[in-house]
């Protein structure tokens, strides 16, 4: 039977933006922390899975918001497991995770999105609060250097071009009420790890959504990736996303950056340049020429794949979060 816990009003409240694993990743360190958490989850996904319920069932794709669930569940691991297992086989039923119909049936049961998430969220004993950035699906496009447009998330990385900038239909969407109202209650604001243009950049683009994050008083730290993506991020260093960034939202958003700086061993960096992959460069002369404090640290752990050391990277940010909430007394 999962846990209830309920929230300590004292704790610091952080709202944490993104999608992908990376945020899920980083959320299984921050859950273990004496904080708030509130997860502001993209909704711009249209592959896979998601992508088929979103089109049958008139819904906004369930995968990240699945995946950030999962994270923040206090239950077992083998109830986890099951959440995150894919169907192989069956007519209707291969390539769906248990997780993301379950999300379909409670958003069907509940009447709404995001009621099935809240529902879903009670279910699972979630620690935090998991929101969609807006409660409609977002087509997101994007304009490459040669000036061609290329539509839905899944289709950007294999365009094969460098990204000239992306943007969402429609492009007045509304973003959710309680998302606008956890920014401008947040203590600290997260924003990343995850894929740059598909999955951190599209929630910025909700208007209302920007416009809030920009007018808040919270610490605003930004996460950036270990690796570099194939066909969004070739050759980003870490100013080149924090620009990315700015060049979307038109403002300079962040007072940290935290990133990994830690050797990552030449046989792992050799199998990722076999997928086009390399380490992101901290350019740290360029980063603080620009304003931003930086704090590097061995962020990377490697099993199968490289991850964030969630236990290292959540120190860091309580570390700041506590720091800055004395500093406002």
């Amino acid at each position: 039977m999962a846990r209830k816990r309920s929230a300590d009003p004292k704790n610091p409240k952080i709202v944490v933006i993104g999608g992908g694993t990376g945020l899920s990743v980083m959320l299984r360190g921050l859950k273990e922390k004496p904080l708030d958490i509130t997860a502001i989850v993209t909704v711009a996904d249209d592959g896979g899975s998601s992508g088929v319920l979103r089109s049958e069932l008139q819904m906004p794709p369930p995968g990240d918001i699945r995946n950030v669930l999962i994270a923040l569940a206090d239950v077992e691991p083998l109830l986890s497991e099951m959440l995150q297992y894919r169907f192989s086989n069956g007519t209707g039923l291969a390539g769906h995770s248990l997780g993301n119909l379950m999300l379909a049936a409670m958003t069907d049961i509940s009447g709404d999105f995001v009621t099935g998430i809240r529902e879903l969220s009670r279910v699972l004993a979630v620690r935090g609060t998991v929101l969609p950035a807006s409660d409609q699906s977002i087509v997101l496009k994007a304009e490459l250097e040669d000036g061609s447009i290329v539509e839905g998330e899944s289709s950007i990385p294999l365009a094969g071009q460098p990204i000239k900038r992306v943007f969402i239909e429609p492009p007045d969407v509304e973003p959710l009420e309680e998302a606008c109202q956890a920014i401008q209650e947040a203590d600290a604001i997260l924003i990343g790890p995850g894929s740059l243009y598909t999955s951190i950049i599209p929630n910025l683009l909700v208007p209302k959504l920007a416009e809030c994050i920009v007018q808040s008083s919270a610490i605003k730290i930004f996460i950036c990736n270990v690796m570099t993506q194939p066909g969004e991020t070739d050759g980003y260093a870490v100013s080149d996303h924090l620009e990315a960034i700015e060049r979307h939202v038109g403002h300079q958003l962040f007072d940290y950056i935290i990133v990994n700086d830690g050797e990552i061993p030449p046989q792992v960096q050799d199998r990722y340049a076999e997928m086009g992959a390399q380490a992101v460069q901290l350019d740290l002369d360029e980063v603080t020429r620009q304003g931003y404090k930086v704090i590097a640290d061995r962020l990377v752990l490697f099993r199968t794949y490289l991850r964030h050391d969630a236990v290292r990277l959540s120190h860091h940010i309580y570390q700041l979060v506590d720091s800055w909430m004395d500093r406002k007394g």
